[in-house]
């Protein structure tokens, strides 16, 4: 009789399966990689892997929701803290923990080619679009609770501001997967958005 694997195991093995599969995924893109990539990098056999995952779909789905998850908690933790800076919880999310301008999210553009060479799927497309609206709901919160201490203006809606993010950051993804960072000049846009920020929120 086989013993029995803990939930705590389980749940570790998963995790280690999608941190192989995310250091797959940035180097080989979305399209080219393959469940046989994520095999070798986790050190796992093909029954190991399908034991948690049903397809590479469905491996970038988990790894698509954990990183949402991960934001929303972790923004919802920061938002209950009495003195929070708003603005500096904005940039976190947009920028990542160090606030750098200059630092693409590696995974940017294979997210871009998951939900573009899936435009015509019906899952993909329901997925790509709960996906949006969780990332909106998370500036929107912090934009929002700004404006409501009165850190932030009110005179633009913290939704359009909030898409105005999220296009941003999706475009300079979408240029950044065919150009190089010096190329796109992305620490120069990524700063001159800064300022459209400041000046729409009318922080100084």
């Amino acid at each position: 009789m086989s013993p029995k694997v803990s939930k705590e195991h389980k749940e570790q093995r998963r995790a280690e399966l999608l941190n192989a599969a995310k250091t797959v995924f940035i180097e080989h893109g979305y399209e080219r990689a393959t469940m046989k990539h994520i095999m070798d990098e986790a050190s796992v056999s093909r029954g190991g892997l399908y034991q948690y995952f049903s397809s590479k779909e469905d491996v970038y789905e988990a790894l698509l929701e954990e990183g949402l998850n991960t934001a929303m908690e972790d923004t919802e933790e920061i938002l209950k803290n009495e003195g929070v800076s708003h603005w500096d919880l904005l940039m976190r999310r947009l920028f990542g923990e160090d606030h750098d301008p200059d630092r693409m999210d590696p995974m940017a553009p294979s997210n871009l080619e998951f939900f573009i060479t899936g435009r015509n799927d019906p899952r993909r497309r329901k997925y790509g679009k709960e996906r949006y609206y969780y990332g909106l709901k998370i500036y929107k919160e912090v934009i929002e609770k700004g404006q409501a201490c009165g850190e932030f203006s009110k005179k633009y809606d913290s939704d359009l501001i909030a898409r105005s993010m999220i296009s941003f950051i999706d475009g300079l993804a979408l240029d950044h997967s065919i150009l190089d960072s010096e190329d796109v000049k992305l620490k120069e846009q990524s700063l001159l958005f800064v300022e459209y920020l400041k000046m729409a929120l009318e922080v100084e």
